[in-house]
């Protein structure tokens, strides 16, 4: 993966690489079971809470609000975090981040940390980073630990490794685990209560031996300065309480202005990620205490393109997102391709159209992504902070189609258009001049109504591709108009009846 773009180094643009992966039955499989069990459990959690529409508008206008002033809340953040004893670092992108990191893991004289399941740290490729600087970072969590022991990459926000079924986890943990540490028990079956106790007894001697933890976090708390993470394993605890130093990697959307606010997010991100009433570990620190927990704390606060995101007026809104991945498990595009289709660290829904704007669309993965989707609207129903994905979709499709103004490292900035999508260009202006034209779109109508038998069911040449799952609709005998001219709006049929 690049560490400074966030994208799978070789990754085709979706539509080849989903064209693979709908045709791998096992991952179908895994993925189908996986997405539908999660989803009918978040819909039975959600609908015990009678106020879900009141909570999920106040995580939206919480957010909203914290957007628009985000650099009083981060002057505040850093003011509160410095005040409880613990050092801000400001990173412009994955690259400084990166360096920032690998010089405080050195300061340490360390080579090994342990690392709390962090969608920041994959997104700018830190563990690539630290293994290229003679730093090994293990992964704890356990879809993260399936992950990295089997050379692969997450596939899901919330569950990395749901495209893997308990076979395949089983057979990575028998050949892989040795490699790494504390190998898999002899006779390893692929039940899960034996799967999580070999994980539990490999990660067990690593938790106690580092003495670097790096993790990520769910919200941070202008107001006090302490960060959350939400996790229901409990390695995120030991990563955070066990070692003399943490380092903690948060983009800078994920701060919230007090601590009132969590009371929202609290509600509505368990039940709509794991379907459960609250994360069965939810930690807190703020700064450092003596004699409790680690000694040094440092929050490496990253934009990596979240700012330029800021600027865009209908795009910003996909900096209110808290991580739950209910887009996902709900996205039939999603359900049929996999994560790694996207050729992203955040797929499905949310990633279709967060990538394009933290990265840009210059490269084919991202001008295909804001077309990786439907436009069913399944995400924007179950999003919990009211994210209108369809919506920011068509925006991106525009800009990738008709180029424009963007902001891009804080400067204004002139996109051109896609290649490829000359076609599309030449029959929105057709449409355009056509609609603006009455006289021009009723002889048009007309004409196709005359020749309505001569019509394919196919269209040639750029539409075929449209066309090769879906029919023309059928042209009526006659239009609207000419119906509405010939019968005065419906009078002469009704007075004929009379």
């Amino acid at each position: 993966m690049s560490g400074t773009t966030g994208t799978f180094v070789g990754m085709p643009a979706f539509p080849v690489a989903a064209h693979d992966a709908v045709r791998n039955t096992t991952l179908r499989a895994n993925l189908k079971h996986a997405t539908h069990t999660i989803r009918d459990k978040r819909a039975r959690a959600v609908a015990e809470l009678d106020d879900w529409a009141q909570l999920r508008e106040a995580g939206k206008q919480i957010k909203d609000h914290t957007l628009r002033h985000l650099e009083h809340y981060l002057v505040r953040l850093e003011e509160s975090v410095t005040a409880a004893g613990g050092t801000v670092h400001w990173a412009a992108d994955a690259d400084e981040a990166n360096r920032i990191v690998t010089r405080l893991v050195r300061e340490t004289g360390e080579t090994e940390v342990v690392k709390v399941k962090s969608m920041a740290t994959q997104e700018i490729g830190l563990n690539e980073h630290l293994e290229a600087e003679g730093i090994r970072a293990y992964e704890t969590d356990l879809a993260e630990l399936i992950v990295q022991l089997g050379d692969d990459r997450p596939s899901h926000i919330l569950v990395p490794a749901i495209h893997r079924n308990r076979g395949e986890i089983r057979d990575i943990f028998e050949k892989e685990m040795g490699s790494w540490g504390r190998a898999a028990p002899d006779g390893l079956t692929d039940t899960p209560a034996e799967l999580a106790e070999a994980a539990r007894l490999h990660l067990r001697e690593k938790f106690l031996r580092a003495k670097v933890g790096i993790s990520g976090a769910n919200f941070m708390v202008a107001e006090t300065g302490t960060l959350v993470v939400v996790e229901s394993e409990g390695n995120g605890r030991m990563c955070l309480t066990l070692p003399e130093t943490l380092i903690s990697v948060v983009g800078i959307e994920k701060t919230v202005p007090t601590w009132q606010d969590l009371e929202v997010f609290l509600q509505t991100l368990p039940r709509s990620s794991t379907a459960e009433r609250m994360n069965p570990y939810t930690s807190t620190w703020t700064g450092t205490t003596d004699g409790d927990g680690p000694r040094t704390f440092h929050l490496v606060l990253v934009d990596n393109g979240r700012t330029d995101t800021l600027a865009d007026e209908v795009g910003r809104q996909a900096l209110r997102c808290i991580r739950c991945s209910a887009c996902l498990n709900v996205c039939p595009v999603y359900e049929r391709a996999g994560g790694h289709a996207y050729g992203s660290v955040y797929p499905g829904p949310i990633g279709a159209i967060l990538s394009p704007q933290l990265r840009g669309t210059g490269s084919a993965i991202d001008a295909s992504l804001p077309y990786a989707s439907s436009l069913c609207g399944a995400c924007y129903e179950v999003c919990p902070v009211a994210i209108d994905i369809p919506e920011v979709l068509v925006h991106l499709r525009e800009r990738v189609v008709q180029g424009g103004e963007v902001t891009r490292r804080g400067a204004k900035v002139t996109l051109k258009p896609a290649k490829g999508h000359a076609a599309e260009r030449a029959a929105m202006r057709a449409a355009r001049w056509t609609f603006t034209h009455p006289a021009a779109l009723g002889a048009g109508q007309r004409l196709a109504s005359r020749t309505r038998r001569f019509h394919p069911r196919t269209v040639p040449g750029p539409g075929k591709a449209w066309t090769a799952t879906r029919d023309l609709p059928t042209v009526p005998a006659e239009s609207f108009r000419d119906w509405w001219q010939r019968t005065d709006g419906g009078k002469a049929g009704r007075d004929g009846g009379k």
